[in-house]
C-alpha cells in the first residue's frame, strides 16, 4: 500500500497535522509506544501550551518566516481549537509571564487520540532511511513504508530517553537541505572555576535579572550542583553563544540606598544570607558593617548589580527542553512548509531552525506550523 501521507513524529506538530487529515490513508510513525510522550512530561505534566504574549520577538530564527506562520494560526486560534475540543488552558504566570497551562498534559493527548481515530498508527517504530523514487520509501524497524507525501515532525535531539533522534536532520541532508548547527537550548549552564561557589548554594533559588546578547530576562534563578538553572538561565541559554553574560542580583534596587545601613553586609543586602556569605567570599570581602566600606570595597560589592560570568557549557540534551538550530528556513516555503529542494516533502516544528523561549512558545510554533502545512496539503 502507498499511503497518501506519512508523518514521522507523534509529538505536538505531528499530532496536530494528523488531526487535520484524519484519514485511513494517512500513517503516523513514532519510536515511542504511545503518542505524545514529550507532551506528557511538558510543563510538569501540565503542558505549557502557549502564551498570552506570543510574538516573533520570543523566537530565535528567521523573523519573516516565523511571523508569517504565527499570523496564520495564532494563540487565539489555538485556544479556540483547544476549547472546542474540551481542553481549557488557564494562565499561570508563576514561572513565566503569560504562560497557559492545561489541567493535565494527558488532556491534550486524549484530545488528539480522538481527533486522529482514523489515522494508521505505527508506534514503536524507528525510521532509518528515506528515499524518493516517484514517491517516498521509508526504511523502518517494521519494514518498508511508502507514501506520496512525507511530513517530518520528529522534533529535535532533546529528551533522548523519550526517543529523540536525528532522523529529521538526516532526512533533510539526504534531500540537499542545509542544517544549521544543533545545540541544546532552554538548558542549565555549567560554570568555570571562578563560579564554583555557585555549587555550594545548590538548591537555592530567587528572582534576578540576566542580560545576554541583546536580550534581558527577569525571573527565577536556581543554583545547581553543576552550575545554574531556572527560568532566566533557560531563556538565556537560547541566545548565549560564547562570552559573558551579566546578572543583576538586585533588580529594581539601588546600591546607593543599601549602603547607608549600619548592619553587616550580609544582613543589609535583601538577599538570602547563605548567598551573601558565599558571594562575599568570592569577591574576598569581609562581612562587616556596610556603612564602613571604603570606595574600593563599595565598588567590589556593586558587582551584585552587574555580575559578569562566562558559562563553561551546558547540561546537555538530556536536560534540555529543546534543540536550537535545524533545517534552514530559507529552503522551506513559508506558506506551505514544503521543501524547496524536494516536492511533497515537509518539515514542521522543532525540526526547523526556529526555537522559542520558555513559556509555551515552542508548543505554539509546533501547532502553528502544523496547521499552516495541513491547510495546504490536498489528498
Amino acid at each position: 500500500m502507498i499511503y497518501d501521507i506519512a508523518i514521522i513524529g507523534a509529538g505536538a506538530s505531528g499530532l496536530m497535522f494528523a488531526s487535520k487529515h484524519n484519514n485511513k490513508n494517512v500513517i503516523l510513525i513514532d519510536s515511542n509506544a504511545k503518542i505524545g510522550e514529550k507532551i506528557k512530561v511538558s510543563g510538569g505534566a501540565k503542558c505549557n501550551i502557549t502564551n498570552e504574549y506570543v510574538s516573533v520577538d520570543n523566537y530565535l530564527g528567521n523573523q519573516e518566516f516565523i511571523g508569517n506562520i504565527l499570523d496564520k494560526f495564532d494563540k487565539t486560534q489555538l485556544l479556540k481549537f483547544l476549547n472546542k475540543n474540551g481542553v481549557n488552558p488557564k494562565i499561570n504566570a508563576k514561572i513565566v509571564k503569560g504562560t497557559y497551562f492545561c489541567n493535565s498534559s494527558q488532556d491534550v493527548i486524549s484530545m488528539f487520540s480522538k481527533l486522529i481515530s482514523k489515522v494508521k498508527l505505527c508506534l514503536n517504530t524507528t525510521v532509518s532511511k528515506v528515499q524518493h523514487d516517484g514517491h517516498f520509501i521509508l526504511q523502518s524497524s517494521k519494514g518498508t513504508i511508502e507514501a506520496k507525501k512525507l511530513v517530518v515532525a520528529s522534533g529535535g535531539l532533546s529528551f533522548p530517553k523519550l526517543g529523540a533522534s536525528c532522523i529529521a536532520y538526516d532526512i533533510a541532508k539526504e534531500f540537499g537541505h542545509t542544517v544549521h548547527t544543533l545545540n541544546p537550548a532552554l538548558v542549565g549552564f555549567t560554570v568555570q572555576k571562578d563560579q564554583f561557589w555557585f555549587k555550594n548554594l545548590s538548591g537555592l533559588s530567587f528572582d534576578l535579572e540576566i542580560k545576554v546578547e541583546n536580550k534581558k530576562f527577569e525571573g527565577g534563578f536556581l543554583f545547581a550542583h553543576k552550575g545554574c538553572s531556572g527560568p532566566v538561565i533557560l531563556n538565556a541559554s537560547l541566545y548565549w553563544k560564547k562570552g559573558k553574560m551579566s546578572i543583576d542580583f538586585l533588580p529594581h534596587k539601588k546600591m546607593s540606598q543599601l549602603i547607608k545601613s549600619n548592619k553587616l553586609i550580609s544582613s543589609a543586602i535583601p538577599l538570602p544570607k547563605r548567598f551573601m556569605i558565599e558571594f562575599l567570599q568570592s569577591i574576598q570581602l569581609m562581612d562587616k558593617p556596610i556603612s564602613k566600606l571604603n570606595e574600593a570595597e563599595q565598588k567590589s560589592l556593586s558587582t551584585l548589580k552587574n555580575y559578569e560570568f562566562c558559562p563553561a557549557g551546558n547540561f546537555g540534551y538530556s536536560k534540555a527542553e529543546v534543540t536550537k538550530g535545524g533545517v534552514d528556513c530559507d529552503e522551506i516555503d513559508m506558506d506551505t512548509l514544503e521543501s524547496k529542494k524536494q516536492k511533497n516533502l515537509y518539515f514542521l516544528g522543532e525540526a526547523l531552525d526556529v526555537t522559542g523561549e520558555l513559556g509555551g512558545y515552542n508548543f505554539q510554533w509546533a501547532f502553528s506550523s502544523a496547521v499552516v502545512c495541513a491547510k495546504n496539503i490536498d489528498i
